[in-house]
């Protein structure tokens, strides 16, 4: 089994529900087993400042998926949640599932990037896997700490119902 961390966003609809609804479908995948996930945090957008904030958490999964596998299982969630992939980036979405990290694989394909090419400049990703994952070492050597250490919160908050 490999441990995985998936990422969750959303900011369309009831992105709390959508969220909730999203880690629901993960702990229902019959090759995937939940073994933590974060408190749900809200985040100011990035990109486009003209669309609402985003609820967002991080998951770890254990696998025996593949990666483009977990892709597709992970994609298949965001298509049922009424996800429509669109040309803009960083634009309003009802789900969001990104593939963080898997294992300590270094991955890059047309369909897949591991780890995430952006996870090192966003709190909204950081700050969750930090939460559940907090002596994480990245597969560069880099504790997961250290990047903490240099990525400002900017209004990442714990939600709060």
């Amino acid at each position: 089994m490999t441990r995985a961390y998936i990422a969750i966003g959303s900011n369309l609809g009831d992105p709390v529900a959508q969220a909730n609804s999203a880690i629901k479908a993960l702990r229902d995948q019959p090759d995937l087993e939940v073994v933590a996930v974060s408190s749900l945090y809200s985040s100011t957008p990035m990109g486009p400042q003209d669309q609402p904030d985003y609820i967002n958490a991080v998951v770890a999964v254990d696998t025996d998926l593949s990666p483009l596998a977990l892709l597709d299982c992970t994609q298949s969630i965001e298509q049922l949640h009424g996800r429509v992939r669109k040309a803009e980036r960083w634009g309003p979405r009802t789900l969001d599932l990104d593939i963080v990290l898997y294992g300590s694989l270094v991955h890059h394909c047309d369909r897949l990037t591991v780890p995430h090419y952006g996870m090192n400049i966003r709190e909204f990703v950081l700050y969750p896997l930090a939460e559940i994952a907090p002596d994480l070492v990245l597969p560069d050597n880099t504790p997961l700490k250290t990047l903490l250490a240099s990525v400002d919160r900017n209004g990442l908050a714990v939600w709060n119902v």
